[in-house]
């Protein structure tokens, strides 16, 4: 199969062909590859073997010789297809028996060529054996994916025959499900027809799923004024979608005609769909990544992270309009000059908006920045000596502890992490207000955190097959990460969850929270953890955010926090999800712990802090 690399990885869709049992394979390996395409399709085994299977007598020949191609071509350039009329699920038991054998051998033969992968066709609702002999296999370490071929949308949701009406996704989840939910599975989804479109809501399902490749058979597509094969716009927007998960594309031919233009045109298609917006410049490679949370109170933050920081300018702007409202809000008699301080200054991009808004305004600002961080401070000493004139002063402090000579007008900070507080924002801003005047600002000045009920089996994957060495792997579920989402489904749109104002001049401040949240699924999925946003307020009307309702657009500062669950949960529609989340702390850590209430009850996750917690010192 084929990959891209470089700036045409996202630009370009890598295109199969579907051929039945060409005569010579070789041949039509490079004919295809001149027309174009990437990797070929089709049956391992040849129709002109019959193979009755009983009884153990296994025929001496059951398809061409694997010399007709270079075992690197094999494993490169062939998805094998099974007979596709072979039933381990008959009700009739010589049928079953025949078929197993048949399947059995098939598969053999799959592992003896080292195809990369093998196309297998569900075309009813019980699959239980078929399941039982793969997830064997799978068990066993065979080295091939395992592609379960199946329509987006049964026939039966719009035959006016039809006893009762099937959908595909169950077939697909039944499946998964009875193997463990294996990595090495995946989907061919058959795309629909023009007049049975997929409803918005079942295709943001499949994209939360691990789909290969779609399928497109030639008669889908349309001529336009020049003579050339197109896609409808409703397909295109189906395509559109699946380019956010790097699908592979298959072309079924059942009309006569040039194969190389269909090709062609889905190369055009992906350059002309794909949108290279500032996201997904800046996070290629993350896609689905797994990254542990920061600890910046105990962990100096290194250059490359302060470096991956600074590149967002739409934050560093937006800080700066929140800066510029509030020193121009500050009141102009008696020559008073504003003390603005900025804590947590990491290399200086904060102190840097302060300045240009002070330079903007033509307006005297005292400047103080607080940065606990002794390389980072050698980076500002620089700053303060070649860039900033002298004009700023530098405290190599931790801002809980530090006491400073004056009390400051501002407080700025960007303390803040994908979960609004879990880098302790909280803690460090109200140590810090100490030197804040009781009539001060502090930016921000609020910010609350949001969850959702999510379906991603690929991020499941990624934390039962990645388990550290020294961590178990309840430790490893007990873990929120920061991830940025793609091959997910959100079940339900995110809810509040916690907030925390600054400066708080509560008698006894309480950074302990508590919170039940309720949702309800509105078609049948899987869940298998939740996803954490956050908005704030920075001052007034200054907002920066990262809920998906109301994303800051162009922002690539912070990616969302998700916090898994140890296995699965299968959800029906209308079914209510209920979910208890705490936010504790004690003298030395800050922690989380959440725990599943509905459909059905779970274990409360990661208590007292067992496996994951923000140190306070």
């Amino acid at each position: 199969m084929h990959e891209e690399s470089g700036d045409e990885k996202r630009k370009r869709v890598s295109v199969g062909i579907y051929v039945s049992c060409p005569p010579n394979i070789k041949g039509a390996i490079e004919t295809i590859f001149e027309y174009g395409y990437h990797f070929l399709v089709t049956q391992l085994t040849h129709p002109n073997y019959t193979r009755i299977l009983q009884k153990g007598k296994f025929p001496a020949s059951i398809g061409r010789t694997d010399r007709v191609l270079k075992s690197s071509e094999w494993s490169r350039l062939v998805v094998g297809e099974l007979t596709s009329h072979i039933d381990v699920d008959s009700e009739v038991e010589h049928i079953q028996e025949n078929s197993k054998n048949l399947f059995l051998q098939e598969l053999g033969f799959a592992t003896h060529l080292s195809v990369p992968a093998i196309l297998i066709s569900l075309t009813k609702s019980n699959n239980i054996q078929l399941a039982r002999i793969l997830n064997d296999k799978l068990n066993s370490g065979f080295s091939y994916s395992v592609w379960i071929n199946i329509p987006m949308i049964h026939p039966s949701r719009y035959s006016p025959i039809a006893e009762m009406e099937y959908d595909t996704w169950d077939w697909w989840n039944d499946f998964r499900t009875y193997c463990s939910y294996d990595k090495r599975l995946g989907i061919v989804l058959e795309l629909p027809d023009i007049k049975h479109n997929v409803p918005t809501y079942e295709l943001e399902r499949w994209i939360g799923e691990p789909v290969k490749a779609v399928v497109i058979p030639t008669s889908f597509f349309l001529t336009n004024q020049h003579g050339k094969p197109v896609l409808s716009r409703a397909h295109q927007d189906i395509i559109k979608k699946f380019m956010s998960i790097d699908v592979q594309y298959i072309i079924k031919p059942d009309t006569e005609g040039d194969l190389s233009m269909y090709v062609r045109y889905l190369h055009f298609l992906g350059k002309k769909l794909y949108v290279q917006d500032t996201m997904s410049e800046f996070v290629q490679g993350c896609e689905d990544f797994l990254q542990n949370p920061l600890q910046p109170l105990t962990e100096h933050l290194e250059t490359n992270i302060y470096e991956v920081f600074e590149k967002d300018q739409v934050k560093y702007d937006t800080y700066q309009n929140a800066v510029y409202k509030a020193i121009e809000a500050f009141p102009k008699e008696n020559g008073k000059v504003p003390v603005v301080m900025v804590v947590g200054a990491g290399r200086g991009p904060l102190v840097q908006a302060v300045l240009n808004v002070s330079y903007t305004l033509n307006r005297k600002v005292k400047v103080y920045a607080v940065e606990k961080n002794p390389y980072a401070i050698n980076t500002l000493i620089d700053r303060v000596n070649n860039e900033w004139n002298n004009k700023v002063t530098l405290i190599n402090e931790d801002m809980r502890t530090y006491e400073p000579p004056e009390k400051a007008d501002i407080l700025v900070s960007e303390l803040l992490g994908s979960f609004g507080d879990n880098e302790l924002s909280p803690e460090c801003l109200d140590g810090a207000q100490r030197f804040l005047k009781k009539t001060g600002i502090s930016i921000p000045y609020s910010y609350t955190s949001y969850l959702a009920p999510l379906q991603s089996i690929k991020i499941f994957n990624e934390i039962k097959t990645n388990r550290p060495i020294d961590k178990s792997l309840l430790n490893c579920f007990e873990t929120p990460y920061v991830v940025h989402l793609v091959n997910y489904y959100q079940i339900a749109p995110p809810q509040e969850l916690f907030s925390f104002t600054h400066p708080n001049w509560s008698e006894k401040i309480n950074n302990q929270r508590y919170k039940k949240l309720k949702f309800q699924c509105k078609q049948t999925c899987v869940l298998t953890g939740f996803a954490g946003f956050f908005e704030t307020v920075l001052f007034k009307d200054v907002n920066l955010s990262i809920h998906p309702d109301t994303h800051t657009p162009d922002m690539v500062s912070w990616f969302p926090i998700v916090f898994p669950l140890p296995e699965p949960i299968h959800l029906t529609e209308g079914a209510a999800i209920e979910v208890s989340f705490w936010r504790a702390e004690s003298e030395d850590k800050v922690w989380y712990e959440w725990c599943l209430e509905a459909p059905v009850k779970g274990g409360i996750m990661n208590p007292n802090g067992r496996s994951y917690f923000i140190k306070k010192h």
